[in-house]
C-alpha cells in the first residue's frame, strides 16, 4: 500500500493520501470527544471542563514529544523518494531508537512536575484535583500515543495512509466501550477517562507495530539497524528538535490563553472546552492537509522536481480555502445543537459562549489553512528553521491577544487570541513559502 507521490497527477495523489488521514485525524480525536461526552453527561460540566482545561498542557508535552518524532521522519520520506532502501532502514532504527529516550525523559520530567504546572496556570480550585487525576493518567501513558505517532508517520512517509486510518477505528471501538466501563460502571472519574485513552493509543501503535514487521519490509530494521547511526542521527535532530520546539513555542501560546481564560472562572473554562472539541474535529482537515503535504514536498524534494511540488502546493491551498468557506457556513448555525451533546441538561449556561467562540474562530480558518500546508511543505523540504519562526509569530500574535483579554476580563479577547495567532503566523508562512520557492528557482536556473 505505499504510495510514490513523485509520479502522476499531484490532484489525485494528494486527495488518495489525504482523505484516509482526515478520516483517521478524526477518530483519533474521537477519544477526546467520547471522553468529553461521557465525562460530560455522567460526571458534569465541572469535570469536563477539568478534562478540557488540560488540552493545552497535553499540547505542550504531547506537542513537543510528537514534533520531535515526525521531524525524525522527514528523511525516511525522502530517501524513500530517492529510492535508496538502504538509507531508509537506518533512519528508521535511529529514529525509533532517539523515540524511545525521548519517551523516557519525558513521561518523567512531566509526571514530576504536573501538579506545579497546574499551579502556574492558576486552575480553578473547585476542578484542580480533577484536572490533575486526568492529566498524569495521560502523561504516564505516554508510551502508546508515541508508538503509534512514529510508527504511523513512519507508514504515511512511505505514501501510507490507509493502515494508520483501520488501527485508529478499531482504537475508537476499543476507547468507547472502556470509557463506559471506567466512568459508568466501574466509578473511575474523570482518571477512568485517561485510562480509557491511554489504552486504546497503546492497541493502535502495537497494531502498527506488527503490521510493519509482517507487511511493510521497506520499514523492517533488524538489530543492524536499530542503533544510533550518527549521521541518521544528526539529521533527524537538525529536523525534530526546531519542529518540537515549534510545537512547543505553540503550545506556550495556548497555555497562555488557557491561563487567561482560567481567571475568569470555571463557566467560561467549561464552554471553552466545548467549544474546543467541536473545533478539534474541525480541524483535523488542516493537520491532515499538513501531513499530506509533509510527505508530497518530500518525496518530491528527494527527486528534485520543484515544479511538481509547487504545483502540489496550489492545489492543496485551493482545497483548504474551499473548506474554510463550507465550515464557516455549515458549523455556526449547528453549534448551540451541539453543545447537548456534550453537557446535558446544563447546556444552557455555555451555549451562547460556546457559539461566541466557533463564530470569531471558523472566521479566520483560511490563514489556519495557510500555516499548516506552507509550514509542513517547508519541513518537507528539509527547512527547519524558517517554519520554527512560524510558531514564534503564532505566540507572539496569541500571547499579545491573551494578556489584553486577562487584563479586561473579556471572554471574546480570549476567543480571538487563536485567530490573531493564525492571522500573524499565516501572513508569515505564505510570505516565506513564496520567498523561499523564489529562491530555488532563482539558484535553478542560475
Amino acid at each position: 500500500m505505499e504510495l510514490n507521490m513523485t509520479k502522476g497527477s499531484p490532484f489525485r495523489l494528494i486527495l488518495k493520501f489525504l482523505i484516509p488521514v482526515v478520516l483517521g485525524n478524526i477518530f483519533y480525536q474521537c477519544y477526546n470527544i467520547i471522553d468529553s461526552v461521557i465525562v460530560g453527561q455522567f460526571l458534569g460540566v465541572n469535570a469536563l471542563g477539568a478534562v478540557g482545561s488540560t488540552g493545552s498542557i497535553s499540547f505542550l508535552i504531547f506537542g513537543f514529544v510528537n514534533g520531535m518524532t515526525t521531524g525524525f521522519t522527514i528523511p525516511v520520506a525522502q530517501k524513500f523518494g530517492e529510492g535508496n532502501g538502504e538509507e531508509v532502514k537506518r533512519n528508521v532504527g535511529t529514529a525509533l531508537v532517539l523515540s524511545g529516550l525521548i519517551v523516557v525523559l519525558m513521561t518523567a520530567v512531566s509526571v514530576a512536575g504536573m501538579k506545579w504546572i497546574l499551579a502556574a496556570m492558576q486552575m480553578p480550585a473547585d476542578i484542580f484535583d480533577m484536572a490533575y487525576s486526568y492529566i498524569i493518567v495521560i502523561c504516564a501513558g505516554m508510551f502508546g500515543q508515541v508508538l503509534y505517532n512514529i510508527l504511523s508517520a513512519m507508514l504515511r512517509a512511505i505514501g501510507n495512509s490507509r493502515v494508520p486510518l483501520y488501527f485508529l477505528v478499531v482504537a475508537s471501538v476499543i476507547n468507547v466501550v472502556l470509557d463506559i466501563v471506567l466512568i459508568a460502571v466501574i466509578p473511575m472519574g474523570v482518571a477512568g477517562a485517561a485510562l480509557a485513552t491511554v489504552i486504546s493509543q497503546l492497541v493502535s501503535g502495537l497494531l502498527c507495530l506488527v503490521y510493519i514487521l509482517k507487511k511493510v519490509p521497506a520499514l523492517q530494521c533488524g538489530r543492524r539497524y536499530l542503533r544510533l547511526d550518527r549521521d541518521c542521527g544528526r539529521r533527524q535532530l537538525r529536523l525534530g528538535i526546531p519542529m518540537a520546539l515549534q510545537f512547543s513555542i505553540t503550545a506556550v501560546g495556548s497555555v497562555v490563553t488557557q491561563t487567561a481564560l482560567n481567571t475568569l472562572g470555571s463557566v467560561y473554562v467549561s464552554a471553552y472546552a466545548v467549544a474546543g472539541k467541536i473545533e478539534q474535529v474541525l480541524n483535523q482537515f488542516y493537520d491532515a492537509m499538513g501531513a499530506t503535504m509533509a510527505t508530497y514536498s518530500a518525496q518530491n524534494w528527494g527527486v528534485q522536481d520543484i515544479g511538481r511540488l509547487r504545483r502540489g502546493s496550489r492545489i492543496a491551498v485551493t482545497i483548504s480555502v474551499i473548506y474554510s468557506v463550507l465550515a464557516f457556513l455549515i458549523v455556526n448555525p449547528l453549534a448551540p445543537y451541539l453543545v447537548p451533546l456534550f453537557v446535558g441538561s446544563e447546556a444552557a449556561t455555555v451555549t451562547e459562549y460556546v457559539s461566541t467562540y466557533m463564530l470569531i474562530g471558523t472566521s479566520f480558518y483560511i490563514p489556519l489553512g495557510m500555516i499548516l500546508i506552507f509550514r509542513n511543505t517547508l519541513q518537507g523540504c528539509g527547512y527547519a528553521l524558517l517554519p520554527m519562526l512560524g510558531g514564534v509569530v503564532e505566540l507572539a500574535g496569541r500571547c499579545v491577544t491573551a494578556s489584553l483579554a486577562r487584563h479586561f476580563h473579556s471572554y471574546v479577547g480570549v476567543c480571538f487570541s487563536n485567530a490573531s495567532a493564525w492571522l500573524c503566523a499565516g501572513l508569515y508562512l505564505t510570505v516565506t513559502y513564496l520567498i523561499v520557492m523564489a529562491g530555488i528557482r532563482r539558484r535553478a536556473s542560475g
